[in-house]
């Protein structure tokens, strides 16, 4: 039995049924939605039906998603090109014991958190303070996991901000540091910097920037930086004293590092308890994924679906549409979880994917998407599956008139998608504004809408610290479940690596020291015209 054919056949079997007509069963929409943990995830206005379902369930229970769960919370080494497990789930875990060759991992990530703590009470209540008097702003310095996922959750929990202002550089572009730094004051200043290895040549150059900006004015810079890195060493080079490093181990990958120490600045801002919130709705999480059956387990149903819609349809791209303003940076994140995760060309033991490997992830917040680009969602000739989040209640009562439209506006738009609007009826709306005729026909063909465009809905109550970390673990499972479908490791990265090597190779050249040898006609034409600008 093949069910990868089996789900093709069965998708080819039904891919011109209307999805308006699946909601001739009356108990689509409760059947074909799951809740848990706070979530509803309403999968019915997708193609997936009760044979698709079983099929795809099937298909999850035969690649082994249930002991590679197992596996992987029990601390094997499951990212095998590596050798290393995978236990970001333990920096969220705060019960219970957990044993990996021989040491007890979860006391060294409680130790971790303890310290953590501690340093964030001591600045938020004025202990730990700039030579210029309490930290006012904090600046995280990192890139990729560690900078995408605190800065996307630190907007996100916006509404729970009590302390410092938090600023955050990624790009080796200068004009990013520049702009950051500039209104601040150097005293009153703290400067995180987030490289594991402390060696990420994007964030050891924006680090140097920064200690030179607070030299300016601060006798001791370094005296106002802290780390998040595993190297105490370079850490100790740079200056920056032993207890303001904080480290973790080599089985926390950095897209999924905003548990630990990583989210540093975000315990900063929003403070321990609710930091603690958002670690225990990631554990919600982690406990109901871990044992709730596959067919009702929301992290492998939305796995599932982004099967469906990717290896089955044939849809290359998914859209990540939080109606949540607060949310603005989810996308991104999500698309470094999945794309880096699961972008990959070749199976667990190195042969070629027989099929397509994870999607494109893009999007944008509603209701601002829907004046940029749902017009080619809508009436565009390719696919976009689109994933709906939405809080059922705002943090601003006085404003819910406004949330209430904008709640409005999410279910229609999935409506809309759905649904469409044929030609017939874009015909009797044409003539009931006084055209007829071949301009009645040609206007009305402008305002067909195909509809049968799936989407799902992540509906919850309201963006709290708890509901974040459940969103975000949900991903994260949501992603090793389609690995392991896929037969991939989701935990590795090698496609980062080439351009990073072939950078510091150009360096010499961009310099001039090196005639780049070797190099291309165009790398090389291009190197030497930039030379060219710059002497001139």
């Amino acid at each position: 039995m093949n069910i990868w054919n089996d789900l093709a056949r069965h998708h080819a079997a039904t891919a011109s049924r209307p999805l308006l007509a699946l909601f001739d069963d009356p108990a689509r929409a409760s059947g074909f939605s799951i809740e848990a943990c706070d979530f509803l995830l309403d999968y019915s206005k997708t193609g997936i039906d009760a044979e698709a379902r079983a099929l795809l369930l099937l298909l999850a229970e035969t690649a082994g998603v249930e002991a590679r769960r197992k596996a992987m919370f029990t601390g094997a080494a499951i990212n095998e090109t590596e050798g290393r497990a995978v236990l970001h789930t333990a920096l969220r875990n705060m019960q219970g014991r957990l044993v990996v060759a021989g040491q007890e991992v979860l006391a060294e990530t409680r130790a971790t958190h303890a310290r953590l703590v501690t340093f964030a009470r001591d600045l938020r209540e004025g202990r730990f303070r700039g030579q210029g008097g309490v930290i006012t702003d904090v600046v995280n310095i990192g890139i990729g996991g560690s900078d995408l996922g605190p800065a996307m959750a630190t907007l996100a929990l916006a509404p729970y901000h009590t302390g410092p202002r938090c600023h955050f550089v990624s790009n080796v572009d200068g004009a990013q540091v520049a702009d950051v730094l500039r209104p601040l004051d150097p005293e009153t200043t703290l400067v995180i910097v987030a490289s594991k290895t402390f060696t990420t040549i994007e964030t050891m150059t924006n680090a140097a920037a920064a200690r030179a900006w607070m030299a300016a004015k601060v006798a001791d810079p370094a005296a106002q930086f802290a780390a998040v890195s595993s190297d105490l060493v370079r850490t100790a080079a740079f200056g920056i004293a032993p207890e303001r490093v904080f480290g973790f181990a080599d089985w926390v990958g950095g897209r999924y590092s905003v548990w630990g120490p990583v989210g540093l600045p975000l315990m900063l801002a929003i403070g321990p308890a609710h930091f603690e919130a958002f670690l225990a709705g990631a554990a919600e999480m982690d406990a109901h994924f871990r044992a709730a059956p596959l067919a009702r387990n929301l992290p492998v149903l939305l796995a599932l679906v982004g099967v469906w819609h990717n290896q089955i349809c044939g849809y290359a791209t998914r859209a990540v549409l939080p109606y949540e303003q607060r949310l603005s940076r989810l996308p991104a994140y999500l698309q470094q979880l999945e794309m880096e995760s699961n972008g990959k060309r070749v199976a667990m033991d190195g042969s070629d994917l027989p099929r397509h490997s994870g999607p494109i992830v893009w999007g944008e917040p509603g209701t601002n998407g829907q004046h940029a680009f749902f017009q080619l969602l809508h009436q565009g000739t390719r696919i976009v599956p689109c994933e709906f989040l939405l809080a059922a209640e705002g943090h601003e009562p006085e404003l819910d008139h406004q949330h209430l439209l904008l709640v409005a506006n999410c279910l229609a738009q999935s409506e809309a998608l759905m649904r469409g609007r044929s030609l017939a009826e874009a015909t009797r709306l044409m003539q009931a504004s006084g055209l007829s005729g071949d301009e009645c026909d040609r206007q009305a063909r402008h305002r067909v809408f195909p509809g049968n465009r799936p989407s799902t809905t992540l509906l919850y109550p309201r963006l709290t610290p708890h509901v974040l970390g459940g969103i975000l673990a949900l991903y994260e499972h949501r992603v090793f479940c389609e690995g392991v479908i896929l037969g991939i490791n989701s935990f590795d990265q090698w496609g980062v690596e080439l351009g990073k090597e072939l950078a510091l190779a150009l360096a010499p050249v961009l310099a001039g020291t090196d005639a780049g040898g070797g190099k291309d006609a165009s790398t090389l034409a291009l190197a030497n015209r930039i030379r060219a600008i710059r002497d001139h």
